[in-house]
C-alpha cells in the first residue's frame, strides 16, 4: 500500500487554510501533557479539563506529588474523566516510571525507539497514547493514528480504514518524512476537522475537503 506525499500535503494545506495554526497540545508542562494524554482515553476534552483543574487545585500535576497522593484524593480528582479507577492507576504508574527514570529530564535522554518501548510497557498505555506522549510531551517525530485520522483518510479514499495501527503510522511517517512540529500540527488539524465536520454523523455541506471526498459524494448524491 502506498500514499502520495503530494496528496497528503494537499490535505494538510486545505485544513490549515480552513482552521489555521492549532499550536497543540494545550498544557503548562510536559507532565501535564502526559496526564492529559491518559485522561483523554475514551472521553471528551471537556471532561479532561475538569479533571486537570482538580489535579491542579490539589497540587498533583507533579509526578512526585501524584505518585504520593492518597488513593481517594486522586480518584476524586480524575473522576470527571471517566474510567477513573483505571486512569488513576495509569497516572500513578506513569509517575512511578518518571521517578525511576530521573524525571522528565531523564526520560528526555531516551532514543525515540526506547521511549516508545518503555511507554508501551506501562500498563494501560497503548500505541495511540504512547505516540501522543512521544509527540506532544517529548517532541519526537511520530504520527498519531486516532479515530479522527483513520476516519478522515478512509472517507477521502486514501486508506481502507481497517489497517492495523502500526501499518498506518509507518505508512504516514514514511510518506511525509516530517518533523515532530509538522506531525503535531497535521494531527491537530485533523482533530479540528473531525470535531467540526468529519464526525460520526458528518456535516458534509461546505466541507473544505468535499471536492475530493468520495464519502461526501455518496452521502449527498453529488457528482463533484
Amino acid at each position: 500500500m502506498k500514499l502520495a506525499r503530494a496528496a497528503l500535503e494537499s490535505v494538510y494545506e486545505v485544513l490549515h487554510r480552513t482552521y489555521g495554526a492549532q499550536a497543540w497540545w494545550p498544557a503548562d508542562s510536559t507532565f501535564e501533557v502526559m496526564v492529559g494524554a491518559i485522561l483523554t482515553q475514551r472521553t471528551s476534552w471537556h471532561n479532561v479539563e475538569l479533571a486537570l483543574a482538580n489535579l491542579r487545585a490539589g497540587g498533583l500535576l507533579d509526578p512526585g506529588a501524584l505518585q504520593g497522593a492518597a488513593s481517594g484524593v486522586l480518584l476524586r480528582a480524575v473522576r470527571p474523566a471517566g474510567f477513573y479507577r483505571q486512569k488513576a492507576a495509569r497516572l500513578t504508574a506513569v509517575s512511578a516510571w518518571l521517578q525511576d527514570r530521573g524525571g522528565i529530564g531523564g526520560v528526555a535522554t531516551l532514543s525515540d525507539a526506547a521511549l516508545r518501548e518503555e511507554l508501551l510497557a506501562i500498563n494501560g498505555i497503548g500505541p495511540e497514547t504512547a505516540d501522543v506522549i512521544s509527540l506532544y510531551a517529548f517532541r519526537r517525530p511520530c504520527f498519531v493514528i486516532d479515530t479522527y485520522t483513520r476516519r478522515l483518510f478512509a472517507r477521502i479514499g486514501m486508506i481502507d480504514g481497517s489497517e492495523p495501527y502500526e501499518v498506518l503510522r509507518e505508512l504516514l511517517e514514511s510518506t511525509l518524512l516530517g518533523t515532530a512540529a509538522s506531525y503535531g500540527e497535521y494531527h491537530a488539524l485533523i482533530v479540528a476537522h473531525g470535531k467540526e465536520r468529519c464526525r460520526v454523523e458528518p456535516r458534509c455541506e461546505s466541507c473544505a475537503l468535499g471536492p475530493r471526498c468520495g464519502y461526501r459524494r455518496a452521502l449527498l448524491g453529488t457528482s463533484e
